[in-house]
């Protein structure tokens, strides 16, 4: 079940402070606004109304894949959703945390640990985006596409959600790493990754990205900011 407030700071740190407090797996918390919305790196994330901004908790177990590939669990879920209401080719996942139309970024997620705890966090901007970033955004509106009503749009990601972590628990990280590659960038896409340019060559087994270098070496990323070149 998904709990619906008109307005909070932010999703994330409520969720991360009711994890800690022993909320369950599977609670969600969705806002209709947030005053105090983050990205990555405590970048700001904008949250008017008529967007997505909605947080879930996931507890941890031994013997899982690293809590780290979450970010791809998270990832190949949010774009079954957003795509099955933009259609299918329109949208690309970029790693870690990203969903792209072309160069510009419709939706973000963000992971952050509390104990046991994995809080996810998405960001998807459905009926409008911000126009004052340095990197270009969108949204469904700025596409020609009808807006999917937030309420609906975070049913549908749940369900996802616990799909795709039912088969990161089952199966491992293969069958998750093997769609998010269907579904990203093509392989030799020029990338920026931590200061160095590159072709994107993939992930490796463990879901850090691969970046080929001009000198033919292979770079392994496993953290950091990375932007279409």
């Amino acid at each position: 079940m998904i709990r619906t407030v008109l307005e909070t700071r932010s999703t994330n740190e409520d969720l991360l402070a009711e994890a800690r407090a022993g909320a369950v797996e599977g609670t969600w918390l969705r806002a209709e606004a947030q005053s105090g919305g983050r990205g990555r790196a405590g970048r700001t994330w904008l949250s008017p109304p008529g967007n997505l901004y909605a947080s879930t908790i996931v507890r941890l177990h031994r013997g899982e894949p690293e809590p780290a590939t979450l970010a791809l669990v998270a990832g190949v879920a949010l774009e079954e959703v957003a795509s099955a209401y933009a259609g299918t080719g329109r949208l690309r996942l970029k790693w870690p945390n990203d969903l792209m139309t072309g160069s510009a970024k419709l939706a973000g997620i963000l992971l952050e640990r509390a104990d046991d705890a994995v809080v996810i966090g998405f960001g998807v901007n459905l009926a409008h985006h911000p126009e004052t970033l340095e990197r270009p955004t969108a949204s469904f509106a700025s596409l020609g596409l009808a807006a999917p009503d937030p309420g609906g749009f975070a049913v549908d990601l749940a369900e996802a959600l616990a799909r795709w972590i039912a088969r990161w628990r089952g199966e491992g990280l293969a069958p998750v790493r093997t769609r998010w590659l269907e579904r990203a960038h093509p392989i030799g896409s020029a990338l920026a990754a931590n200061g160095a340019e590159g072709l994107f060559e993939g992930l490796d087994a463990q879901g850090a990205l691969l970046l080929r270098r001009a000198d033919g070496s292979i770079d392994t990323i496993r953290a950091g900011d990375v932007f279409l070149a």
